[in-house]
């Protein structure tokens, strides 16, 4: 019987059985049992051929090897976790070739919902793909179930060990939509993306805290990820929440704070008109696109002198945050590009929007943590160079940070 005849007539037997579609996908059902039978006869097919006699046929008594029965071998599949029974020979020579020893998933499907979940689609739109590449429909919570079981592997990423120190280190927080109570509700996602003594990026976690992003909560994720085994962290960059220096010195009080510029630049637009916006742009760009700290605090002193009568709040924001503001200064070229900005870890959360954007509101933390978790390991991917001149950065911080960097042997 041709393969398409053999197909036809297979299906029209499910579906005389089959009253609903649950019948045939979902845990127990008429696929995953016929899947695992197929599975089974496969490996006593294999075994014949390896032993060289059909099952229960009389053999010569002085044949060496022989059937030795079966164990129990549950795998995971797209429908739920089947049990096959996997035929042995007493010389435990045979090993089955379509289902490896150790191997426990066969995960084809997982794979591609996995992907496909990763990308940003919704579930609606992944039921649909697959019902175009298989020809069966997969429930919300079917595929929900499938994508839950990276929550052990996302639990094991997120309590990792870290290493001892990190030459930079950014913080930075994005919303998202989370559904509590039947409402929609923004939720701060705080996300660590670190510079390791070799010069990789690396994010260390991502945390979905309460509804505004606080320096009470960084004060948290900073003590985990010190219970992590980070001991030190040399320069960090973070936007312009307020108390947020003093949640990092509260952990890591050597750390050095530099506030982000471009940050400083947008919250510094909102109190600027949009007639003097050119024109005030141009006068402030003297003052963060100075050569060094003391052309860059004459420069702000001019712009005080021109603009502090009409944007006297734009203005008394740098001065108040200029220690902070003004750290780049203190250091070569190389490594004040790295820290004048978070736009390293902006890059990154462009990368999360892009997934994030189609799904409206999450259901859950659950939900939100397997997407964003996928979107670190799809971004991750690309990262497989170091830094730019890491060589010159490292050995600048080794003699501005004497001591303090060990590198690995």
């Amino acid at each position: 019987m041709a393969q398409e005849e053999l197909i036809d007539e297979l299906a029209k037997l499910l579906a005389k059985k089959a009253k609903k579609p649950e019948d045939l996908i979902g845990k127990g059902g008429m696929l995953s049992q016929l899947f695992g039978k197929t599975l089974q006869s496969m490996m006593e097919a294999e075994l014949t051929e390896s032993l060289g006699y059909e099952k229960h046929q009389k053999t010569d008594s002085h044949q060496k090897n022989s059937r030795n029965g079966s164990y129990e071998k549950t795998i995971e599949t797209s429908d739920g976790a089947v049990t096959i029974e996997v035929p042995r020979d007493r010389e435990g020579e045979y090993e089955p070739q379509v289902l490896p020893k150790y191997q426990r998933k066969t995960n084809e499907l997982e794979a591609k919902i996995v992907a496909m979940y990763g990308r940003g689609m919704s579930t609606r739109d992944i039921s649909l793909m697959i019902e175009e590449m298989y020809g069966a429909t997969l429930s919300a919570g079917a595929i929900s179930q499938i994508t839950n079981k990276l929550m052990p592997e996302i639990e094991e990423w997120q309590n990792r060990p870290l290493p001892a120190v990190y030459p930079m280190l950014y913080l930075d927080a994005i919303y998202i939509h989370l559904r509590v109570d039947g409402q929609s509700k923004a939720r701060a996602v705080y996300t660590m993306l670190g510079i390791t003594t070799e010069g990789m990026k690396e994010v260390l976690g991502v945390w979905v805290s309460g509804e505004s992003e606080g320096a009470n909560y960084w004060l948290t994720v900073l003590s985990e990820v010190q219970s992590r085994g980070v001991k030190d962290i040399l320069i960090a960059s973070v936007d312009g929440l307020t108390g947020f220096k003093e949640a990092i010195t509260a952990v890591f009080p050597q750390t050095i704070v530099q506030r982000c510029v471009v940050h400083q630049i947008r919250n510094t637009l909102k109190y600027v008109s949009w007639k003097d916006r050119k024109e005030f742009m141009a006068d402030l760009k003297g003052v963060y696109q100075a050569v060094t700290r003391k052309e860059a605090e004459k420069a702000l002193v001019g712009l005080r002198e021109k603009w502090g009568t009409r944007y006297a709040i734009a203005i008394r924001s740098w001065e108040n945050n200029w220690a902070e503001l003004s750290v780049y200064f203190d250091y070569p070229k190389e490594i004040a590009r790295l820290i004048y900005t978070t736009n390293s870890i902006e890059s990154f959360y462009r990368q999360m929007r892009k997934v994030v954007k189609t799904k409206g509101t999450y259901p859950d933390e659950h939900a939100i943590q397997k997407q964003l978790y996928l979107a670190v390991m799809n971004t991750s991917k690309k990262w497989t160079m170091p830094i730019k001149d890491w060589a010159q950065i490292l050995n600048q911080l080794m003699i501005r940070f004497e001591g303090r960097i060990c590198l690995p042997n």
